[in-house]
């Protein structure tokens, strides 16, 4: 496959992020829809959170198992060390902005962060999937390389959808200016990765960047369950990161379905 279809391939794989977005101008709603969003943004983010760590503990057990010790110490600072940058720089880079914003008050800001905060954590993630469709096309696995396509494309339709969730029912709407900059921040990077997986293959690499996604989705979690706990409705939030869940596990059997 040539270089040039393979990144039309990470196109298609991250554009569909757009497809979430417009759930951010619904205007109102009430309290309830704006946890019920919340809810749903966590289950997606929780099983972003473990498919993320599962791959990027995959290189060291493999190194584990075949006793290849060498490699061990560089992918080991590269998975912590990726974590606790993606946990720590996020946090960093979360208080640069309110410090910008103090002059600004409105609650809306901090949907606002959330939802930029997301798209972070998501666009590191699309990278590492980018890497898994550039190396599939690169080595021939053309099968493998549309099959991965379609599972990502499919998540990231979810994951627009939990991008936005936090500014949803805000008084004053995002622009859709706004909306496009975040599904870029977040889909982007799946059209890059795919090209630097085609040209590119190296588990360092994918290992690093899906333990800067870990640390910086972990970060996200922990800020919305701290928001719906306060809420008090538990049987709402509760129903609706199940459903978050449901929808993970759901798109990803596409990918496992077809031998991935």
């Amino acid at each position: 496959m040539s270089f040039g279809l393979t990144v039309l391939l990470g196109l298609i794989a991250g554009g569909t992020i757009v497809f979430g977005l417009p759930i951010g101008r619904i205007r109102g709603g009430g309290r309830d829809l704006r946890l019920a969003l919340a809810g749903g943004t966590i289950g997606i983010l929780v099983f972003l959170l473990w498919d993320v760590l599962a791959h990027a503990w995959e290189p060291i057990d493999i190194a584990l198992s075949r006793h290849t010790l060498a490699t061990l110490p560089l992918l080991g600072v590269l998975f912590l060390g990726g974590i606790a940058i993606g946990l720590f720089g996020i946090v960093l880079f979360e208080r640069m902005l309110i410090r910008k914003r103090v002059e600004v008050p409105g609650a809306h800001h901090d949907g606002r962060r959330t939802a930029l905060m997301i798209a972070i954590g998501i666009g590191l993630h699309n990278f590492a999937e980018g890497l898994a469709i550039g190396q599939s096309a690169a080595t021939g696995a053309i099968s493998l390389a549309v099959i991965l396509v379609v599972g990502f494309a499919l998540h990231n339709a979810t994951e627009g959808f939990g991008i936005v969730a936090p500014m949803a029912g805000d008084a004053e709407r995002p622009s859709w200016g706004r909306l496009l900059a975040l599904g870029a921040i977040g889909g982007s990077p799946t059209i890059f990765g795919t090209a630097v997986g085609y040209v590119f293959v190296s588990d360092a690499v994918s290992v690093l960047f899906l333990s800067l996604a870990a640390g910086s989705i972990l970060f996200v979690i922990l800020q919305l369950a701290g928001v719906v706990a306060r809420a008090k409705r538990g049987g709402l939030v509760t129903a609706m990161v199940f459903a978050g869940l449901v929808a993970g596990f759901v798109t990803d059997a596409v990918v496992t379905f077809g031998g991935a």
